[in-house]
């Protein structure tokens, strides 16, 4: 319940702020939580990333604004955060399909964007396996790249298909991809395609090694498809999991996600039966 509440502590406060020059950061300081499992967290339940919320928030009521008082469109893209008329109206037209000009000279339709309220409903009895376990530390080598939270599941995708056209497989096979938030308060994270480090080997050129402290980990099994079956369960940690959990809370900005050997399923990733499993550190609250 707490994280619920938390959620819907950051949605008023976005409400109340939205034409101040808030970042995501600042709404996850406002309901003390870190800004790496706030940020997860608010996608896997509104839909939205926290700044795209801010965005479609700001220009739905810009676009309420414009339609029905004679403010500048200057002072109205001002307003709401654009420090010129060009950006403003490129953003603004991108959200509406029409211009802020157009909305001026009226008979036209715009959108509306509503602000979100969290409900509780009653949901669970589905079957969840996961495992509390104690794992010491150990050391990953991969392939490391820095990503935005704001941009993160377009552009991690791309790193994968990437990794692989360069012919990288060939040194790391990708039996994880590991999360790195140390600080927990930033904007972007550090994102490695991993496997386990063989001290015996050499380090290839544009590799790098990362070793993973020890932690108690909450260890979530995923089976069907990849990545939908590691979606389907990431939902439910944010969604059902975590508003249910007592004992816990997040101990670290880390989050590994182990994907099975594809050569052990007929059909691969997309095999009915293809384990994956999403870890998560924790300690006792």
């Amino acid at each position: 319940m707490e994280w619920i509440n938390a959620i819907q502590n950051a949605l008023d406060f976005i409400e109340e702020h939205i034409t101040e020059n808030i970042t995501a950061n600042d709404v996850a300081e406002h309901v003390f939580m870190s800004s790496f499992y706030f940020q997860k967290g608010f996608s896997m339940l509104c839909g939205y990333t926290v700044m795209e919320y801010i965005r479609n928030r700001r220009l739905a009521l810009a676009g309420g604004k414009l339609a029905s008082t004679d403010s500048k469109i200057i002072d109205v893209a001002m307003e709401y955060g654009y420090d010129s008329p060009d950006s403003f109206t490129k953003a603004f037209t991108r959200f509406h399909g029409v211009s802020p000009s157009m909305v001026r000279k009226g008979d036209v339709m715009i959108k509306t964007f509503a602000p979100l309220k969290l409900e509780l409903s009653l949901k669970g009895g589905y079957l969840m396996n996961y495992k509390i376990e104690k794992k010491e530390s150990f050391t990953v080598m991969g392939m490391s790249k820095v990503f935005e939270h704001e941009t993160c599941k377009q552009d991690m995708p791309k790193f994968w298909d990437e990794f692989y056209a360069n012919g990288y497989g060939r040194y790391v096979c990708g039996m994880f991809g590991v999360n790195i938030d140390s600080n927990m308060n930033g904007s972007t994270f550090e994102y490695l395609i991993a496997d386990p480090y063989n001290p015996s080997a050499e380090i290839p050129e544009g590799f790098v090694t990362k070793t993973i402290p020890e932690f108690t980990w909450a260890i979530f099994s995923c089976d069907g498809p990849a990545p939908k079956s590691l979606q389907d369960v990431n939902q439910k940690i944010f969604s059902e999991w975590l508003p249910a959990l007592k004992e816990y809370e997040f101990a670290a900005g880390y989050c590994i996600e182990l994907y099975d050997d594809v050569s052990k399923y007929p059909d691969g990733i997309m095999d009915e039966n293809y384990h994956s499993e999403i870890w998560i550190p924790v300690k006792k609250v």
